[in-house]
């Protein structure tokens, strides 16, 4: 089968063609990144805007990548949910205008399963059951995953994602959006140890995650040190250290725990802060400890994308799933409502 994926949840065009049997055959993805940095952060009406300007291209852009004709697509996969309604009614129009135009089925996929279900797309992939973090600037969640569809929620954070904490805390240090990249930057250059910050939450039971208080503690050291008159670029960048050290050692911590218990040794972690490679090192190095093994995608799919969504939706329609003509979408969707495959 041959899936036409469309993702608009957020800030990201993406549109992917995805074969049931070959794989991937073409992806793109259009960054507003330029259009929203004048702002700090994402305006919603702009980026409905520009998905509608931007989703024909990326589709004619992509069938002339894989050298294939809108008659060969088989059905649609686009993002329903969660995200940005006017961004997620763009995708949602769009697929099912192409949907009913060239009669074929259409299904919507849930966002975090996108992300769940991308490792799936490299050469080795991860085997069920395994436990899942999914670690974004909207969700930080960590998954018993048994299967498609069969997800058990282990965890989540109680106030800010991790993701949302590093763009908040680049913001309130005066860096440029998107402040994930710009923080992970600057913590390669700074000095172990200078700085200790606290790890939310690991000293009680349970798998939650909480970022807001050390986004708080960031900026107190920050000021603390400015009015001490050291404000060098140097450091930012011990800050800088000192926060994503506490992040990934607090998500570490969580992970190790799920693990432990749910008897699981492999486990997957997805969504845009997976790229960051003080996170993968550190999991990876829990992950030989315990004698299990860490799956990620490739690091353009760690990021909203259209080739997990025509992915994810291709199981579902595998298993004869779609929807019906009407346009819905969800702001808010919890992923164990989703039916299992």
């Amino acid at each position: 089968m041959l899936v036409l994926g469309l993702e608009t949840s957020c800030d990201e065009t993406g549109v992917a063609l995805y074969d049931s049997e070959r794989g991937l055959l073409a992806d793109a993805l259009f960054s507003q990144i330029d259009l929203h940095r004048v702002y700090g952060g994402v305006v919603p009406e702009l980026a409905s805007r520009d998905h509608v300007k931007r989703m024909l291209p990326l589709i004619r852009q992509v069938l002339d990548e894989a050298g294939a004709s809108r008659e060969q697509i088989e059905a649609i996969a686009y993002t329903s949910g969660p995200g940005l309604v006017g961004a997620l009614l763009v995708g949602a129009a769009c697929a099912q205008a192409l949907a009913f135009a060239w009669g074929i089925p259409a299904v919507g996929v849930h966002h975090m399963e996108g992300h769940l279900l991308a490792p799936m797309l490299e050469e080795q992939p991860p085997a069920f059951p395994f436990v899942a973090l999914l670690v974004s600037g909207g969700h930080t969640q960590l998954v018993r995953v048994d299967g498609i569809g069969r997800y058990q929620l282990l965890g989540e954070s109680l106030d800010d994602a991790a993701g949302e904490a590093f763009d908040k805390t680049a913001k309130l240090m005066g860096l440029r959006y998107p402040g994930g990249p710009e923080i992970a930057r600057l913590a390669e250059s700074g000095t172990p140890g200078r700085f200790t910050f606290p790890r939310p939450m690991t000293d009680r039971p349970g798998l939650d995650f909480s970022f807001s208080g050390l986004k708080t503690f960031t900026l107190n050291t920050w000021q603390q040190c400015r009015d001490a008159g050291d404000a060098s670029e140097q450091t930012r960048a011990d800050i800088a250290r000192a926060f994503q050290d506490a992040v990934v050692d607090t998500l570490t911590i969580k992970c190790k725990r799920a693990l432990k218990q749910t008897g699981l040794n492999s486990l997957v972690i997805a969504g845009g802060v997976s790229a960051n490679q003080a996170l993968r090192k550190s999991l990876e190095s829990m992950l030989t400890g315990l004698k299990g093994k860490v799956f990620y995608a490739r690091p353009r799919f760690c990021t909203d994308n259209g080739a997990m969504i025509a992915y994810a939706g291709c199981q579902r329609l595998l298993a004869g799933q779609h929807e019906g003509p009407e346009i819905k979408v969800q702001a808010r969707w919890p992923m164990e409502q989703l039916p299992a495959i």
